[in-house]
């Protein structure tokens, strides 16, 4: 195959896994040779960097895959889109175990349709959601997403949140809601910007992660529905969270790996 041929065959690749909002649909013929010992040393730069999984920004060749056949417009960065449709093309490709994938065993990857229902059950189960009135909803408390007093996310906060993630894209119908809580420490005023924000925060990060937008409803409630005294630090740190409701669904559902 040709240069030419190889690259054609790239971008239309790429175009479609891009433009596909769920599970890949795209079957093409990767290319797996860059990033090899004694090759090019490549490098990723871009505001999609973090987002990539461990495995293609740590290694040469994770690093190769994803300039090779995912930087579309040959601009030499990553965005966010493109980090996401890479991540989804390995994550079809290795498997659940993605830190034992054996670069040199692969030629061409066959990428099979996706038949619907196509997530990570036993990451969700993880989640331990619990059932409300709205539907089943699962809490995330500030340090697991948030620098303290602030509503920008830490960097692992995507991983955090890319199975459930998974789960919206394979189940297009299901409705989300967002809901940012504080604890009492500052103004009524502060609290409720920075519940608003954090709420929004997340709602940006599924947005990055191919789902989209129209399915949330996001919302601050500052200070004003506490789980915990505020009394003690322990109470305060109850009290720090954002809510994710998957409205009209039942907890149960995600209690046991099927």
């Amino acid at each position: 195959m040709s240069t030419m041929t190889r690259r054609v065959a790239r971008i239309a690749a790429a175009t479609m896994v891009l433009a596909t909002a769920g599970p890949l649909l795209a079957q093409d013929r990767w290319d797996w040779d860059g990033g090899r010992p004694g090759g090019r040393e490549y490098r990723l730069v871009g505001g999609g960097v973090p987002m990539l999984f461990p495995e293609l920004r740590r290694t040469n060749r994770g690093r190769a895959f994803v300039m090779r056949n995912f930087d579309l417009n040959d601009d030499g960065r990553i965005n966010p889109r493109e980090a996401n449709a890479a991540n989804r093309a390995f994550a079809e490709i290795a498997g659940p175990r993605r830190d034992r994938f054996d670069w040199d065993s692969r030629g061409r990857v066959e990428i099979a349709p996706d038949q619907g229902g196509n997530w990570d059950r036993r990451a969700m189960r993880d989640y331990r959601f619990r059932q409300t009135p709205q539907g089943a909803t699962l809490t995330m408390q500030e340090e697991v997403l948030f620098r303290t007093d602030s509503a920008d996310l830490r960097p692992g906060a995507v991983e955090r949140l890319r199975p459930l993630a998974g789960y919206l894209r394979a189940n297009p119908g299901v409705r989300v809601a967002i809901v940012g809580h504080t604890d009492s420490r500052g103004t009524d005023a502060h609290n409720q910007y920075l519940s608003e924000r954090r709420a929004e925060s997340v709602r940006e990060a599924f947005d990055e992660l191919g789902v989209t937008q129209a399915r949330f409803r996001v919302e601050g409630r500052g200070e004003r529905n506490p789980v915990a005294t505020n009394a003690t630090p322990a109470g305060m740190r109850q009290n720090r969270r954002v809510e994710v409701t998957l409205l009209g669904q039942q907890a149960n559902r995600f209690s046991e790996v099927e």
